[in-house]
């Protein structure tokens, strides 16, 4: 695995801080109704996404998942100032504003999105994998799921034809305990997810989600063993998220207390103590990195602010229509 050296940590440390605070302001202007519809945060699971993007090879490698998906767009390279015009749907976000928030989308980068369909994205990602090995890319995918997804009839078949196919993709479950609001112990027997892959002998086992080297020496192991042939692997990130499933979640499942004892463990503070334990920077530093990403993120939300609404025809030039379609009522 390539080194977690102090660079590493203080591009942690800023990048999850941004990922952080770009998000509370996306909290801050749904209330203010300039963003609509769902809302998904991931605020707590940035360590997930930080450990995973040091063990990947971004000049290949592809990452799919469900629709918390704002954050992690921005760690595969694309331009936050797009993807928060595209939450405020305007024409200079990443899909011309027709994505919105579950639907962020990125070729370019190798980012497939944003799937709002529960588990829609697994064998969405076996099929690139196998693209992958078909084409001879010697690429990895990276295709993440949450808690709740692992319940859908699709992970088992995908689980089944990417250990038969042996391909080069790597399922991640964001284990962050809730799913929509129901906790892992009322939805099945067993509470530790990663067993489900021993049913197809499928190389798994659980990761502390909230510290990224964790995540980065299972993701680099995993990866590895995808690339070389050695096919899929199932890992369970045992992770948590502060807020609510969606913005418009009342959390009656869970109490504050909880909540709070998980903030003692929160992925960006473990990252900022070792900074000032190992005296990577210094006071001033840290004071510098922090302004720059309140700056940064201003940047984005005055982008959005200004960017413009799309032309009412972008709704149509999208929509496939064929003029010769046999069964329309002219036709009759």
């Amino acid at each position: 695995m390539k080194k977690v050296t102090k660079e590493v940590y203080l591009k942690w440390y800023e990048d999850m801080l941004f990922w952080r605070k770009f998000e509370d302001k996306l909290a801050q202007v749904y209330i203010q109704q300039k963003v609509r519809g769902f809302l998904h945060l991931y605020n707590g699971q940035e360590a997930v996404l930080a450990g995973s993007l040091h063990a990947m090879d971004l000049s290949k490698d592809k990452m799919i998942t469900a629709y918390r998906n704002h954050v992690q767009p921005i760690g595969m390279g694309v331009d936050p100032k797009r993807i928060m015009a595209e939450l405020y749907g305007k024409s200079t976000g990443t899909s011309q504003g027709l994505g919105g928030s579950m639907h962020i989308f990125s070729k370019e980068k190798g980012f497939f999105g944003g799937h709002g369909i529960v588990g829609g994205q697994i064998p969405l990602g076996a099929g690139m994998a196998f693209a992958d090995k078909y084409f001879k890319r010697n690429a990895v995918t990276l295709c993440y799921m949450g808690d709740g997804a692992v319940r859908q009839g699709s992970l088992h078949e995908a689980f089944n034809l990417a250990m038969l196919w042996q391909l080069p993709v790597v399922f991640v479950c964001e284990n962050n305990g809730y799913a929509m609001g129901t906790s892992v112990a009322r939805t099945a027997h067993t509470t530790d997810i990663w067993k489900l892959g021993l049913g197809y002998e499928m190389p798994c086992g659980p990761v502390d989600g909230m510290n990224p080297v964790k995540v980065a020496e299972a993701m680099d192991e995993a990866i590895e063993r995808a690339r070389s042939g050695g096919g899929p692997t199932f890992l369970e990130m045992k992770t948590y998220r502060y807020r609510g499933h969606s913005m418009s979640d009342a959390q009656h499942y869970r109490t504050k207390d909880e909540v709070e004892e998980y903030k003692k463990i929160d992925p960006i503070t473990q990252v900022l103590d070792i900074i000032k334990d190992k005296k990577y920077a210094t006071d001033e530093e840290i004071e510098t990195i922090e302004k720059r990403v309140k700056d940064k993120v201003k940047e984005c939300e005055k982008f959005a602010e200004e960017s413009p609404y799309p032309d009412k025809n972008v709704m149509y030039d999208v929509v496939y229509a064929q003029e010769d379609y046999p069964f329309l009522p002219h036709k009759l």
